[in-house]
C-alpha cells in the first residue's frame, strides 16, 4: 500500500489540491462580484461587506473544529463530506431568494471549504514519507495561486454570466477532486470520537466577540452602536477566562503570554492582512464604481496585484535559505509602506499606468510577506508546537481579513471617491508602520553580506 501512495503521490496531491483551493477562490472572487450584489440586493457596501467577513469568520471558527473531526472520523470522510456540502451551498447560493439566504450560503461554503485543509493535510502527512516537503509546497501554490487569481477569474466569469457564475464555476473542482478522491485517498484509520475535545464555547465565544467589534467598527460613520462595543468587551473578558480553563482552548492564550516573539508574529500577520486585504476587496470596487470599468476589465487590472506577488515569491524563498525570515519581511514591510504611501498621490486624473505601478509594488510586498511570516513563525516555535501555532496563525490571517472588511465598509459606504480610497489608505498607513516596526524588532540580523548558519 504504501509503495503504491508513493508511486501516485502526485495524484495524491493533485486530489487534495483541487479540494484546498476551493476556500481561497471564493474567498477572493466575491471582491469582483459584490458590486453587482450590491446593486442585486440594494445594499450599502457596510451591508455587503459582510459577504467578505461573514466568510472569513466561519472559517476561523470551523478549521480547527475540522481539523479535531478529521481525526475523529476519518480525513477522507471528512474531505468527501466538505466537497459534498460545497456542491450543495454551490447549487442554492445562485438562487438566493434574499440577502439573508445568501449570507447564509456563504457561511456555510466557509464551513465546507474548511473541512478540506485540514483533512487533506492530515492525509499527506500520514500517507507522503518520502518528499512530504515538497507534496506540501505545491499544495501551499494551490492556496496561493487560487486566491490571487480569484479576482481575474471571476471578473471573467461575472462579464459572461453574473454573479452565479462564481458559484457554479466551483463544480468541475468538486466533481473532479471527488472523483478521485474516492479512488485515490486513503482509507486511513479513525480515532476515538471525543467531540468534548473540540472547544465549542470558546468558538462562539469568539464569534460573539467579532461580531460585537465588526457591527461596533461598522456603526462609526453614522450613529454608533455603543451597545455592540459593550457586547465586545464582556465577550473579550469571558473569551479570555474560558480559555484559561481549557485543556485543548480555541486560543491558547498562555502559549502567547510565554512566547513573545511569536505573538508579535501574529499581530504582525493581522496588521498585514488588514492592509493587503483593503486593497484586495478595495481596488475592484474602485475600479468599477468611480472609473466604470467593467467586471472583466477589472479582473484583468487586478492580474498586477496578484501576478507581482507570485513572481516574487521564488526570490523570497531563495532569500529566506540564505538569510532567514527576517530580511525578507524588513524588504515586504518597507515595500508595503512605500505602496501604501504612493496611493495618496493618486487623483482623479491620474493615469491607468500609474495605478498599475501602485499595485505591483503593493503586489511584490505580498510576495515577501506571505512566505517570510510563515517561516518567521516555524523559526520561533518547537517542532510538538507545529499544529497549535498553524492554527493560530490562520486565525490571524482571518482577523486581518475581517478588520480590512470593515474598515472598507465604514469609508467606503457614504460615498467612494479618491478621497475615501485616501482615507482608508491613511489608516493602513498607520498599520504598515507597526509592521515595519514588528519586522525590524524580529530576533536576528539583517545578513547582506554573508549567509546565517
Amino acid at each position: 500500500m504504501t509503495h503504491t501512495i508513493r508511486k501516485n503521490s502526485w495524484l495524491l496531491v493533485l486530489t487534495i489540491g483541487l479540494g484546498i483551493l476551493l476556500n481561497p477562490l471564493n474567498s477572493s472572487m466575491i471582491s469582483i462580484a459584490l458590486t453587482r450584489m450590491q446593486h442585486e440586493f440594494g445594499l450599502t457596501f457596510a451591508d455587503a461587506s459582510w459577504l467578505i467577513s461573514v466568510f472569513y469568520l466561519a472559517s476561523a471558527a470551523a478549521q480547527p473544529v475540522m481539523g479535531k473531526l478529521s481525526d475523529m472520523f476519518g480525513p477522507k470522510r471528512l474531505f468527501l463530506s466538505g466537497l459534498i456540502v460545497v456542491a450543495i451551498v454551490s447549487i442554492l447560493a445562485p438562487f438566493s431568494p434574499n440577502y439573508p439566504f445568501l449570507l447564509g450560503c456563504r457561511a456555510l461554503q466557509a464551513i465546507g471549504t474548511s473541512t478540506l485543509f485540514p483533512s487533506g493535510m492530515s492525509i499527506v502527512r500520514t500517507s507522503i514519507t518520502k518528499g512530504q516537503a515538497k507534496a506540501l509546497a505545491t499544495l501551499s501554490i494551490f492556496s496561493s495561486t487560487s486566491a490571487a487569481f480569484g479576482p481575474s477569474i471571476g471578473g471573467f466569469l461575472i462579464e459572461a454570466w453574473d454573479w452565479p457564475s462564481i458559484f457554479f464555476v466551483n463544480f468541475p473542482f468538486i466533481v473532479l477532486s471527488f472523483i478521485m478522491a474516492i479512488f485515490i485517498l486513503p482509507n486511513t484509520s479513525q480515532g476515538k470520537v471525543e467531540l468534548g475535545r473540540i472547544d465549542f464555547g470558546g468558538i462562539i465565544l469568539f464569534i460573539i466577540t467579532m461580531v460585537g467589534l465588526i457591527l461596533f467598527l461598522l456603526s462609526l460613520e453614522k450613529s454608533i452602536h455603543w451597545w455592540a462595543l459593550l457586547i465586545f468587551i464582556i465577550a473579550s473578558f469571558l473569551f479570555y477566562k474560558y480559555e484559561n480553563n481549557r485543556s485543548e482552548p480555541f486560543i491558547d492564550f498562555d502559549s502567547l503570554k510565554r512566547n513573545r516573539t511569536v505573538s508579535l508574529i501574529y499581530l504582525q500577520f493581522i496588521s498585514i492582512n488588514l492592509v493587503y486585504y483593503c486593497y484586495f476587496f478595495g481596488f475592484p470596487i474602485f475600479l468599477q464604481q468611480v472609473h466604470h470599468y467593467s467586471e472583466k476589465q477589472s479582473g484583468l487590472i487586478m492580474l498586477a496585484l496578484a501576478g507581482f506577488g507570485v513572481i516574487i515569491a521564488p526570490l523570497t524563498g531563495r532569500l529566506i535559505d540564505k538569510y532567514k525570515s527576517k530580511l525578507p519581511l524588513v524588504i515586504g514591510a518597507v515595500f508595503l509602506l512605500v505602496g501604501t504611501a504612493l496611493l495618496l498621490s493618486l487623483h482623479e486624473n491620474s493615469s491607468l499606468l500609474w495605478l498599475l505601478v501602485i499595485m505591483g509594488v503593493l503586489g511584490i510586498s505580498n510576495g515577501f510577506n506571505n512566505i517570510s511570516m510563515q517561516t518567521a513563525l516555524f523559526e520561533h516555535i518547537k517542532p510538538n508546537e507545529t499544529g497549535t501555532a498553524s492554527g493560530l496563525f490562520q486565525t490571524s490571517r482571518y482577523i486581518g481579513s475581517i478588520l480590512s472588511s470593515s474598515l472598507l465598509g465604514i469609508v467606503f459606504t457614504a460615498h467612494l471617491d479618491v478621497q475615501h480610497l485616501h482615507k482608508v489608505a491613511i489608516v493602513c498607513l498607520i498599520f504598515c508602520a507597526l509592521v515595519l516596526v514588528l519586522a525590524l524588532r524580529l530576533p536576528g540580523k539583517l545578513r547582506l553580506n554573508k549567509p546565517s548558519q
